[in-house]
């Protein structure tokens, strides 16, 4: 049977159907972070047993995914380019003596989305607009006027669930192109003995990102084919009332996408300036599915702040898994 295909008139009707504009009133910058509640993150902190705390980040260096080859454009990003401003060496040599300290001291020029990251709601539009309505004008050449990443500063903890799909279906990891179903991710939340709830983080893994360490090459990754999520999750996502959602994949959604020609990631088009999901990409897995299958626990205090860079329209993370 042949996938159905996303048409604009597709879009157009998820646009109405999962608007949620105006929800959380006129002025709201953050969407979906709005469902996690004060009562829902002293429930999370509960989840704490063990002090165990795990990281979902890829380290950020010259290593990571960007720049490796695509059939599909990856928007020109670049891995993280480290410089020292200061070394042990210029310590040794006394260059810097006459400061009274030696010291190290370094910076980082990275582009906010090129590793294990957020999407902030100011990164993608419908049509002329972004998330609650706001103008997509808003977002000029010094940054996001509304929705700026900063907004959210307060937010990113709660509840996570981790659905592990591969594990689910007993395979390593799920097929390029595979697309997501609500039945799969119902499916998984049953195996796991997990209930998605209002405000909870939802993590996501298909085994992707894996595959290509043991392959030791990005190639294909960054923009490339992918498993993901099917335009059909929108009905879920709305339907749980999650305050975020995130993978282990480049761009969360099926790829190649479900959509007729002209039309790019398309379940993006509604996930995030229609209903205003805060959306995790790249996030390394490996060591969370294998904690969570060793103790059978797959819920977890979940601390993924934004850096508040002002007007960035997305950040770099270091989610914590804290069980």
């Amino acid at each position: 049977m042949s996938k159905k295909v996303v048409t604009r008139e597709d879009l157009k009707s998820a646009a109405e159907e999962f608007k949620n504009w105006g929800k959380w009133g006129d002025d709201d910058e953050i969407g979906t972070l709005n469902y996690t509640s004060p009562e829902d993150i002293i429930k999370a902190s509960q989840l704490v047993k063990k002090g165990k705390v795990i990281s979902l980040a890829l380290n950020f260096d010259n290593n990571g995914p960007q720049g490796a080859k695509s059939k599909y454009p990856s928007m020109g990003r670049i891995n993280p380019v480290h410089t020292m401003l200061r070394t042990g060496t210029d310590a040794y040599s006394g260059v810097l003596d006459h400061r009274g300290i030696r010291a190290s001291d370094d910076m980082v020029v990275m582009p906010l989305q090129c590793g294990t990251q957020w999407d902030g709601l100011g990164h993608i539009f419908y049509e002329d607009y972004m998330w609650n309505g706001y103008d997509c004008r808003e977002v000029t050449s010094a940054g996001a006027q509304k929705c700026g990443i900063e907004k959210t500063k307060n937010k990113m903890v709660g509840r996570g669930v981790f659905l592990d799909l591969p594990k689910v279906k007993e395979k390593d990891a799920l097929e390029d192109g595979y697309g997501i179903t609500c039945k799969d991710l119902e499916e998984a939340a049953d195996a796991h003995g997990v209930e998605v709830s209002r405000g909870d983080f939802v993590i996501v893994r298909t085994g992707q990102m894996e595959t290509k360490l043991k392959e030791e090459s990005w190639d294909g990754y960054p923009g490339g084919d992918a498993p993901g999520f099917s335009f059909e999750t929108l009905e879920w996502i709305q339907d749980k009332q999650i305050a975020g959602l995130a993978s282990d994949t480049w761009g969360c959604e099926v790829r190649p996408n479900e959509s007729e020609e002209g039309i790019n990631q398309p379940w993006h088009w509604i996930t995030i300036p229609i209903m205003g999901l805060t959306m995790g990409e790249i996030f390394y897995l490996k060591e969370l599915a294998e904690d969570c299958s060793e103790d059978n626990t797959y819920e977890f205090m979940f601390v993924a702040p934004a850096l508040p860079i002002t007007g960035a329209v997305g950040s770099p993370i270091n989610p914590l898994a804290i069980k």
